[in-house]
C-alpha cells in the first residue's frame, strides 16, 4: 500500500495536507511537534498496521509541519488553531463515525477536539500523561528556549536533541515558534468527562508530558499501554503501531 496526499484549505487561507493509507473505517492520526504524518505514521510502519486491520487511516499534517503551509505572520496562529484545523478536517470529509488519535502534541489536540465537541468511537492519547494535556506551558516554554537559541545545544541533551531533530526534518523555526502560541490546555474536568474507550499509549520511559498512568486512571474508560522507548524513541518502535492496531481492531 502506498499513501495518497490530498489537501485543502483552511478558512484562513492556510493550505493544509492529509495523507491516506488503506480502505475501511476511518480512523484520524494526529502527529507531534516538529514531525509529520510520515515521521510519526508512516515511515516506521504503525500506520500500515492499523490498515491492514481494515481502516482507512487519515493523517492530516499540522499547519508549519510536512506539508501543510507554514506562513510566517503569527495572527494565523492564534490559540487552539489546530484544533480548528483538525475538526475542518473530519468536517470537509465527512466524518461520523470514525475514530481519533494522536502522539504528543496530536494527542493534546485530540483532547482539545474532545472538548470542542468531537465524537470519535474510539481515542488513543499517545506520548502523553496527564499534566501535558492540562499544563502545556512547561513544554512550551521549553522549546521556545530551544528555538530561540538554535545552535548553541550539545548534542545528547534534551535541548540537543530537539535542535537535532528540528535539523532532520528541516522545519521552519519562525513557524514552529508560531506554534506554540497556539497550545491550549484541556481542563481536568473535561479529561474526566471524556466517555469513550480510551487508550494511552506511551513509552515506557517517556515523562516529556507527565504521568500516563495518572492520565489513564483519570479517565473514565482509560487504558493504559506501555511500549519500549522515550519521547523520542518510542515512536520508531514496532511495538507502538502493534498496540495501536491491536486496541482499534477489538
Amino acid at each position: 500500500m502506498t499513501p495518497t496526499t490530498h489537501f485543502f484549505t483552511a478558512p484562513d487561507g492556510v493550505r493544509l495536507a492529509w495523507h491516506e493509507l488503506g480502505e475501511g473505517r476511518p480512523v484520524v492520526l494526529i502527529h507531534g511537534y516538529i514531525s509529520s504524518a510520515d515521521m510519526n505514521w508512516i515511515r516506521f510502519g504503525h500506520a500500515a498496521k492499523v490498515a491492514a486491520e481494515g481502516f482507512r487511516v487519515i493523517m492530516p499534517d499540522l499547519r508549519a509541519h510536512g506539508k501543510s503551509g507554514a506562513p510566517h505572520d503569527p495572527a494565523l496562529y492564534p490559540p487552539d488553531i489546530l484544533t480548528d484545523d483538525n475538526l475542518g478536517l473530519v468536517e470537509y470529509l465527512g466524518l461520523t463515525d470514525y475514530d481519533l488519535g494522536g502522539y504528543s502534541l496530536g494527542a493534546r489536540t485530540v483532547s482539545r477536539m474532545l472538548a470542542r465537541g468531537a465524537k470519535p468511537n474510539r481515542v488513543v492519547l499517545s506520548g502523553m500523561g496527564l499534566e501535558g494535556l492540562m499544563h502545556t506551558s512547561r513544554r512550551a516554554g521549553h522549546f521556545r528556549h530551544v528555538l530561540t537559541n538554535l545552535g548553541s545545544f550539545r548534542p545528547g541533551t534534551p535541548e540537543g536533541n530537539v535542535q537535532g531533530f528540528i535539523k532532520s526534518t528541516k522545519s521552519d523555526p519562525i513557524a514552529l515558534l508560531n506554534i506554540l502560541n497556539t497550545f491550549t490546555d484541556t481542563p481536568e474536568a473535561v479529561i474526566r468527562s471524556i466517555a469513550q474507550p480510551t487508550l494511552v499509549l506511551c513509552g515506557e520511559d517517556d515523562d516529556d508530558n507527565g504521568s500516563a498512568t495518572a492520565l489513564a486512571e483519570a479517565l473514565p474508560h482509560g487504558q493504559l499501554a506501555l511500549v519500549p522507548g522515550g519521547h523520542m524513541s518510542a515512536v520508531v518502535k514496532p511495538e507502538l503501531g502493534e498496540a495501536l492496531a491491536r486496541f482499534l481492531a477489538a
